[in-house]
């Protein structure tokens, strides 16, 4: 049985709209996430799915509750620490791909290693066109961001998020930003990583097509879980 790699416990979100008002975002929010798990959180706008990601991803912390990412609980970390946790542990891609334009693909996907400083610059700059061969970039190693389309963009992107060998992949509407065809690119991508690299995956999306062919399916509405549904097992996955 797969491990858990992503619990939250009883997460509240509160904003403070003034010192007299507080807005509820997430009420009292369980759930658990598998290693290996392929999720999309989905819920009309306000429903608190991109607040959710960022607490699972440690850019925002809960009002109440604890999250624990790959058995370490993460709610109590200061930022130098959950930077060190995030650039290790978690890859995030975002619905614009946030490449830097005066580097190219390859040193855009170096540059989480770089940052890490465990790997010597030869190897930093195989692996790094090592992962844009993985997503079908092998011919775009120079090219910066500017020469690129948006679906190839993202393909950049989401190779960055992978340079450290994360243990959970966060994306916050990655299609968002793409046309059918490059959005139904990117989910294959992601199908594929989810499959062959047992990649854990959770993406917020308002794409029902996208949503409908993860694995599960988490439903947001103001704040509380309406569905959690497991929409198929990963041996099932069709590309």
């Amino acid at each position: 049985m797969a491990e858990t790699i992503l619990r939250l416990e009883n997460i509240r979100k509160e904003l403070g709209l003034s010192k007299a008002i507080r807005q509820t975002i997430i009420p009292n929010l369980s759930l658990e996430v598998k290693a290996g798990e392929f999720v999309a959180i989905t819920g009309p706008s306000g429903s608190g799915k991109s607040t959710l990601l960022y607490l699972m991803g440690g850019l925002d912390k809960p009002t109440a509750g604890k999250v624990w990412l790959d058995g370490d609980e993460i709610t109590e970390k200061d930022e130098t620490e959950m930077n060190r946790i995030r650039n290790e542990k978690i890859g995030f891609i975002y619905q614009f791909h946030f490449l830097l334009p005066e580097f190219n693909a390859v040193e855009n996907v170096s540059m989480p290693m770089m940052i890490r400083g465990l790997l010597p610059r030869k190897e930093i700059r195989a692996r790094a066109m090592k992962l844009l061969d993985m997503v079908d970039m092998q011919n775009k190693y120079t090219n910066k961001p500017s020469q690129l389309s948006g679906g190839q963009q993202q393909r950049v992107a989401i190779a960055r998020a992978l340079a450290n060998e994360p243990k959970i992949l966060l994306g916050d509407e990655p299609t968002g930003n793409l046309d059918s065809r490059s959005a139904n690119n990117v989910y294959q991508l992601f199908d594929r990583l989810n499959r062959e690299l047992n990649q854990t995956i959770i993406v917020v999306t308002h794409d029902e097509e996208f949503a409908n062919r993860a694995g599960r399916r988490i439903h947001l509405v103001d704040g509380k879980v309406e569905r959690d549904s497991q929409l198929r097992a990963k041996a099932e996955a069709m590309i």
